[in-house]
């Protein structure tokens, strides 16, 4: 048996091991310090190979489905650590929690080198000397910053500077002209800067200010200014649930705080700053399968974290002991070249920003109402996962013309629009279109995690081939695809309805135009459609422009080779100036070109 023969060989090294079943599909990955002592516990070997008996129900289910073990052997347990973490986000075994969330909050931050510093937004770290970031925000730190430089006389942007002489900010009262010198760096510094780190700091007093001015719009019945600005304060204002809470004299606190209760996991994260809750956020992580917080714990943290982010506090809190905070702690200190240290609730100070937590997570938790229409599309189709983020693909052209595919998400029950992607592809029939398509969106995945599902608009040939590619990739993602009804060989409408069939990879159904299951996943499908032909026609008319290039009077096809000679892309040219066209061709063939493309 392979399987034993690998267990008996396992070296003491540090590294990940990876379980996959009879079909190879890959089941679980996890990172050891000792190969050969972490792997073995999970077995016993007498009378025969079977799971230990002191396992958990899921871990012991995961292990009666192994029939084959790889491993990868790595130098430390840090980088162990790290390659699980990097290859569970991209390939999505069937047993390990899937953690999405690759955003970082925004910081404002100020370069205190600069003469005339300006507070701006960033989301990763900046490399200049004497750098402070302030946050990080959850949401509203747009707001807060467009409001300060409405209050605060600061210089409104770096091009202000490098002009002689004052702008119309200055005419309006916005800035006070350090380009014509009518202000002193010591001065601007000392009062205005310092003014405008004051709001950034205490957005109750920034909040406070606001509402004076938002009262006085009303009271001169400025109603549309005044509406602009309660909208304004209700986003700095609900940018932290815990805004009022004052905890002085505690220390910076990077907060994770999971409540988890079936299949679904509460993330509460609060930033405490100067001892005060400057923002917060929750997160709902639906989980596949039953999980421990401790390895939920983990993945968030170095989730949160993987990116070059400012980190502003030493400290992070969290709810309770994981397995590997140590390691977890060795890791960041390193990343960040600061020493960072995950602590528990030990003072009642901590405790009660943790029971805070806690109190919010089960609220959340109550409310959370979703559909079960879910847990029916898994039954129906006999998909492996709860299908909780799905991305749905199609592609379009016209006469084999300008190629294009989309790909849209939807996830907890609505559509990441910021998710949305467009792709533009080379081939010129439909299957291949949908291979280049899925084949871009696979090698993306170390860089956005898997779905749950793929839904193609595409019959059996497109699910096979999606198929292919994920098995060829090692990956596990559920498949379905939708097409309509075809009667000789066109596609079938009653009453404008699409009699739709789904394929699933072991069956093909034809659902009752009312069955909310198919209603969904139209819904979805339509959505991709809508957004490959707004994209299609988008680029359409971008060829079109350029096809009208030839027929300006007088530019013919040696023209357009020397334009493109010189410039590089049909783009380019557009954003050429008139003086840059007349280097190339004669000055009323620029105008033309410059007319063409500013109509």
């Amino acid at each position: 048996m392979q399987l034993l023969k690998t267990l008996k060989s396992l070296p003491s090294n540090s590294g990940v091991y990876q379980y996959f079943d009879k079909d190879g599909k890959l089941l679980y990955i996890g990172k050891a310090k000792n190969l050969k002592n972490r792997v073995k516990s999970y077995f016993r070997f007498t009378p025969s190979l079977h799971p230990s008996p002191l396992l958990s129900p899921r871990i012991n289910k995961m292990i009666s489905e192994v029939k084959e073990l790889k491993y990868i052997i790595v130098q430390t347990e840090h980088d162990a650590l790290i390659l699980e973490n990097s290859l569970i986000k991209q390939l999505k075994p069937k047993y390990n929690i899937l953690l999405r969330d690759d955003k970082t909050y925004p910081y404002i931050y100020i370069n205190f080198d600069d003469s005339f510093p300006i507070p701006e937004i960033t989301r990763k770290i900046i490399k200049k000397p004497n750098v402070k970031y302030y946050g990080p925000f959850s949401s509203g730190a747009k707001e807060i910053l467009t409001s300060i430089f409405d209050i605060v006389p600061l210089v409104q942007s770096k091009s202000c500077l490098k002009g002689k002489k004052s702008c119309m900010f200055y005419q309006i009262k916005k800035c006070l002209a350090p380009c014509e010198g009518r202000i002193s760096s010591k001065e601007y510094k000392e009062i205005y800067l310092q003014q405008a780190i004051e709001f950034i700091e205490d957005r109750k007093k920034l909040s406070t200010y606001l509402t004076n001015k938002m009262l006085k719009y009303s009271e001169n019945l400025k109603f549309e200014e005044a509406g602009k600005l309660r909208d304004i304060i209700k986003i700095i204002d609900n940018s932290s649930l815990y805004s009022n809470v004052d905890l002085a004299n505690i220390e910076n606190l990077d907060i994770f705080y999971i409540h988890n209760e079936n299949k679904k996991a509460i993330l509460i994260n609060i930033f405490v700053r100067n001892g005060k809750v400057i923002s917060s956020s929750n997160k709902v992580i639906n989980l596949q399968k039953e999980s421990n917080n401790s390895e939920i714990y983990k993945r968030i943290i170095l989730d949160f974290y993987s990116s070059s982010i400012p980190i502003t506090s030493s400290k992070i809190l969290v709810g309770e002991d994981f397995e590997d905070r140590n390691l977890v702690t060795e890791i960041l200190s390193k990343k960040f070249n600061k020493k960072i240290s995950i602590i528990t609730s030990t003072t009642n100070k901590r405790k009660n920003l943790i029971n805070l937590a806690k109190i919010n997570a089960i609220e959340i938790l109550k409310n959370e109402n979703q559909s079960n229409i879910l847990f029916e599309i898994k039954a129906l189709f006999e998909l492996e996962s709860i299908p909780y983020k799905i991305e749905t693909f199609d592609t379009s052209h016209n006469q084999k013309q300008t190629p294009v595919a989309s790909k849209v998400v939807f996830e907890n029950f609505e559509f990441k629009k910021d998710e949305y992607r467009h792709y533009n592809l080379n081939s010129t029939d439909e299957y291949s279109q949908m291979r280049e398509t899925l084949i871009k969106r696979v090698e993306s995945f170390d860089k956005i995690s898997p779905p749950d599902l793929w839904l193609l608009d595409g019959g059996k040939a497109q699910l096979n081939l999606a198929k292919e590619i994920l098995e060829s990739a090692g990956i596990n993602i559920d498949i379905l695809a939708i097409s309509k009804e075809k009667i000789d060989a066109k596609a079938h409408r009653a009453k404008g309805k699409a009699n739709d069939i789904i394929y699933s990879i072991n069956d093909k159904f034809k659902l009752a135009n009312s069955d909310k299951k198919l209603q969904f996943l139209q819904r979805l499908r339509d959505e991709a459609h809508r957004f490959a032909i707004t994209y299609h026609r988008k680029q359409k008319l971008k060829e079109d422009k350029e096809i009208d290039l030839l027929k300006i009077k007088g530019i013919g096809k040696a023209k357009v080779i020397k334009l493109i000679n010189y410039f590089g892309t049909f783009e380019n040219i557009k954003n050429s100036s008139f003086e840059e066209l007349s280097k190339v061709l004669n000055k009323t063939d620029a105008k033309n070109i410059k007319d063409l493309y500013e109509n």
